[in-house]
């Protein structure tokens, strides 16, 4: 991509300052009939996951979806705020056994603000996806962005990674999960950063295009 309109690009989306750390535990299954369930949705994110609460959150209303879809899966929210991509390698494992059978991996935003490292940060998603692809779970890829905070180069690095892995595992890729939200005010709650209820909706608008064809047999 031309390096202007990358700088371009990312100049409109610096709004990713997201993701404040204050603690939330993954929830069960969002809203479901258990007796018709066959397999589990899990996303595995950060504050982005659980704001701006369990029962408005985007994964939430993906349950609604595929409820309404007639699609025999549950949601499960394993988000928890202020999580790193290290974090979530600390506990991604436990959350792939029984029924997992596809796994929205929604973090990095955090890597992001707080400068980590832009290649532990790819190595951990990399890790992560090669984990759930060994045990047959079908990866989406929520694609981040981060504002130049620190420097233009590592704005852009850390922007180049997300497609980067979604090509190297061959995942589709959410672009950007929160086109139509950052830096809208009205889709984000008073911090001017997480989303509020209608952010989350548009959230889910985002990442239902991938998510439905994966939750139909092969």
């Amino acid at each position: 991509m031309h390096l202007t309109f990358r700088i371009r690009a990312l100049a409109c989306l610096l709004a990713t300052c997201l993701v404040a750390a204050c603690g939330a535990s993954p929830s069960a299954p969002t809203a479901a009939s258990t007796s018709a369930i066959v397999r589990q949705v899990v996303v595995l994110g950060d504050s982005l996951a659980v704001t701006p609460s369990m029962s408005e959150s985007f994964p939430a209303v993906l349950q609604t979806r595929v409820a309404a879809a007639g699609l025999r899966w549950a949601v499960t929210n394993a988000g928890v705020s202020g999580d790193t991509t290290a974090d979530g390698m600390t506990r991604f494992l436990s959350l792939l056994q029984g029924d997992a059978g596809v796994l929205v991996l929604e973090l990095g935003a955090n890597d992001g603000l707080q400068g980590l490292d832009v290649s532990a940060m790819e190595r951990n998603l990399n890790s992560m996806v090669e984990a759930a692809q060994a045990r047959g779970i079908r990866v989406l890829l929520c694609g981040m962005e981060t504002p130049p905070l620190r420097s233009l180069g590592y704005t852009l690095a850390f922007h180049d990674v997300f497609p980067r892995v979604a090509h190297r595992y061959n995942v589709p890729l959410v672009p950007f999960l929160l086109t139509g939200v950052a830096l809208i005010p009205e889709m984000n709650g008073p911090d001017g950063i997480h989303p509020n209820a209608a952010g989350a909706r548009r959230i889910a608008d985002n990442v239902w295009p991938y998510l439905e064809p994966m939750l139909h047999p092969n």
